[in-house]
């Protein structure tokens, strides 16, 4: 996604017809930064201002996901994590060992969506899918858990004293 000018950020605070500040400026610029999927306090701790409180974060990302301004991905019990919208439409691939979120566009997945919709007779407006799983890193990890490591080969193959 291509960055927002400040210019472009102030017209999405007037949009929600609040006034533009400084606070708000600088949480949507944190936003705008090249890290998407940021929580809430990844946000408030990258500002590391004494004027802008953890609640004002907070109530603004929601207020701007209401709105549709950002993408909110939430996972289990996970803080919710948030980006700025873009024009083109994306959905997630989370992993749920390391919280690792993949952005992917799936034409099929978008058809299928659209069938499914008019098979129940909707007329699909919106949607959001988020897919969870285990990525490539965390597997590895969790692979080379499994191997035996040298102490406990050893140990196996020992003998056993019987009286």
């Amino acid at each position: 996604m291509a960055k927002k000018t400040q210019q472009e950020l102030r017209q999405m605070i007037r949009s929600m017809g609040i006034k533009v500040t400084k606070q708000r400026l600088e949480i949507l610029s944190v936003l705008n930064s090249d890290k998407t999927h940021v929580t809430a306090q990844d946000v408030y701790e990258r500002l590391n201002s004494p004027e802008i409180g953890f609640a004002t974060v907070y109530r603004f990302l929601k207020k701007l996901s209401e709105l549709k301004l950002v993408t909110e991905v939430r996972m289990g019990g996970l803080p919710a994590r948030y980006e700025l919208a873009g024009d083109e439409h994306h959905d997630h691939l989370t992993c749920t060992d390391c919280g690792r979120i993949v952005e992917f566009e799936e034409q099929q997945i978008e058809e299928i969506q659209e069938i499914v919709a008019r098979r129940h007779g909707y007329r699909l407006t919106d949607h959001i899918l988020e897919l969870y799983g285990v990525c490539p890193s965390c597997l590895e990890k969790e692979n080379q858990s499994i191997l035996p490591n040298s102490s406990t080969a050893s140990l196996s193959t020992m003998p056993v004293n019987t009286i």
